[in-house]
């Protein structure tokens, strides 16, 4: 029997637990190394990554309340709807995107074609105002093409007068008048970013194409338009979003959607699992053209082995006298009819006295819309700065999937928002309400529902990637070095953050303020069913002005909404960069996000 230091013998039982030198060899053996101290504290979170996940907690939660709607009381609210009017829903709001999608791609498609590759008059011209319908809000369109095209309206009478007699004019109140008017005003998301693919690729192929006999049409058919074909459909995702989200245009036609549906139930019916099941459809629809978006991104290639088509020496189609007559007429028309006209007629209308009784507490719908914007805008900034910098600060691959959950906001109609944050607010709202009473003695209403702070944090949560593709866009273009100097002289990342990207993101804050307020200002569904009774906004009082048929009266807000959105439009075309969304793809563009629909 081996003998130990102290007469211990091998086969006598191990030491006490109270004993200090056995206590001080068990701590030894396990306590970590520096390395893995190391190890452990990369794997936890930091507090940067901890505050991204929190906002993008935050903004999950009308997705998150919609998505269980279904299986908590929805199925029974939906049974009952498939029986009466989910199946109209259904059709029309498939119908209504296809039409405008449609018509939006051919218009889209063609203009960016002909402004890359063919040489007209006024081609230079048509390359940047053939954006400017985006700034139209489809609702004041649909408002002012009806007054034009109905029954009595401007047109309707002078056709009338030059045939001497009664004209009928196709009802402009249908779907397919939905559609076109959808399309006029949506299809500079497709142009942009047909017109960027159009300008990157390569003028080799299409012209070895024409050398092998093909003509212009097929080698545009068989060579240029595939090499778009990602771009397009990019495009085409986000017309297709704009259509599902759109409610004016729907209402003001009386065509049911699901916007529609899903307004008519929660307000006029007071049916809120009815609600809540159509916008649980609704984020079904959501979810596949936002996966047919990122599909179509992570498609995307550009021809690398020459100038593109926008900057070679010579255009790739040489067009004839007519062909350049077509051309221009083209590029004319759809601008005519998405911008020019409506603006025009807006003055007009503006300029009578119809239009100057409606200026009448004008100031009071601006400075609501200016105080809902400057305040969801300070969120936004404040949230997309947290989210850019932990990105930034983080080494895995968990964070990226964070904020992009964060951002999706850009793709949920405002209907839908606004009734996926309504519940489980609602439910918070009560109970907070009733702990005060038990507690405090508080003997009023709901502190939450029905106050401008739901309507704030809805506007957030559906711009924040306006505001997050800006501020991103402005990071980036910080070196690293002034960080690593920063940290290398003990200066925490808060300070970091505060006295060094703060001061230098500026520029980049305040145009992600000045987006997020104009969208605000342009935002109808979300702010019609979560405005306190006693708010008006601009988007608001055109809506009701124009839902009673005084359009006129309607025209100087709607002016002044149609001007605000002329401000992001005028960024993209001094920038001279497409947006990809975000499109709000919505990956958007760094410096501007699409209007507000």
């Amino acid at each position: 029997m081996a003998v130990l230091a102290g007469g211990q013998t091998m086969n006598d039982p191990a030491p006490p637990p109270h004993n200090r030198l056995w206590q001080f060899v068990d701590r030894t053996a396990s306590a970590p190394t520096r390395a893995q101290r190391g190890s452990l504290r990369r794997a936890l979170p930091g507090a940067w990554s901890l505050a991204a996940c929190a906002i993008a907690g935050l903004t999950m939660v009308p997705i998150l309340a919609v998505a269980l709607a279904a299986p908590l009381g929805g199925l029974a609210a939906l049974a009952t709807l498939a029986q009466t009017v989910l199946a109209r829903y259904i059709v029309n709001t498939a119908a209504l995107m296809a039409l405008s999608g449609a018509l939006a791609a051919m218009i889209g498609t063609g203009c960016a074609w002909l402004v890359s590759a063919c040489a007209f008059p006024g081609r230079r011209f048509f390359a940047w105002t053939l954006v400017l319908p985006i700034a139209v809000p489809s609702y004041i369109a649909a408002y002012l093409y009806a007054d034009l095209l109905g029954f009595g309206g401007p047109v309707h009478e002078a056709l009338s007068l030059a045939t001497g007699g009664d004209v009928a004019l196709p009802q402009i109140r249908s779907l397919p008048g939905a559609a076109i008017i959808l399309a006029l005003v949506l299809y500079p998301y497709i142009y942009l970013l047909a017109r960027a693919a159009f300008e990157s690729q390569s003028p080799s192929q299409f012209c070895a194409a024409r050398s092998l006999g093909a003509g212009p049409w097929r080698a545009f058919w068989q060579v240029a338009l595939p090499s778009a074909r990602p771009a397009i459909a990019g495009g085409l995702a986000l017309v297709l979003m704009e259509v599902l989200a759109d409610f004016g245009v729907a209402e003001y036609f009386a065509i049911p959607t699901f916007s529609t549906g899903i307004f008519r139930s929660w307000l006029a019916m007071g049916d809120r699992q009815a609600a809540m099941g159509l916008a649980a459809i609704m984020l079904a629809f959501v979810v596949a053209l936002v996966a047919l978006e990122s599909a179509t991104r992570r498609g995307r290639t550009f021809s690398r082995d020459g100038l593109g088509a926008g900057r070679s020496a010579g255009p790739l189609v040489r067009l004839g006298a007519a062909g350049k007559a077509l051309a221009v007429l083209a590029c004319l028309v759809p601008l005519a009819l998405g911008f020019v006209v409506p603006a025009l007629y807006l003055g007009v209308l503006a300029l009578g006295d119809a239009g100057a009784a409606g200026a009448r507490d004008l100031w009071s719908y601006a400075r609501a819309s200016l105080v809902l914007g400057a305040a969801a805008g300070a969120l936004c900034c404040g949230s997309a700065l947290i989210l850019a910098f932990a990105r930034m600060r983080a080494r895995g691959k968990s964070l990226p999937i964070v904020i992009r959950l964060a951002t999706l906001g850009y793709a949920l109609p405002g209907a839908l928002l606004a009734v996926g944050l309504l519940a489980p607010l609602g439910a918070l709202d009560q109970s907070l309400t009733r702990t005060l009473r038990d507690t405090a003695g508080y003997s009023g209403g709901l502190i939450l529902t029905g106050t401008s702070l739901v309507l704030v944090y809805a506007l957030s949560v559906r711009f924040l990637t306006v505001a997050y593709n800006s501020v991103e866009g402005g990071m980036a273009r910080i070196g690293p070095t002034l960080d690593a100097a920063a940290r290398s002289l003990g200066a925490a990342p808060a300070r970091v953050l505060l006295q060094i990207y703060t001061p230098l993101l500026r520029p980049s804050l305040l145009a992600a303020l000045a987006l997020v307020a104009i969208d605000t200002l342009r935002e109808l569904p979300a702010t019609l069913i979560l405005r306190p009774f006693n708010l008006e906004t601009l988007a608001t009082r055109t809506y009701r002005l124009a839902s009673d048929e005084r359009l006129a009266e309607a025209s100087l807000p709607a002016l002044i909404m149609l001007g605000a959105g002329l401000v992001p439009v005028l960024l993209l075309t001094r920038s001279g960069a497409p947006p990809t969304r975000r499109s709000l793809t919505k990956e958007s563009a760094k410096t501007v996000s699409p209007a507000s629909h």
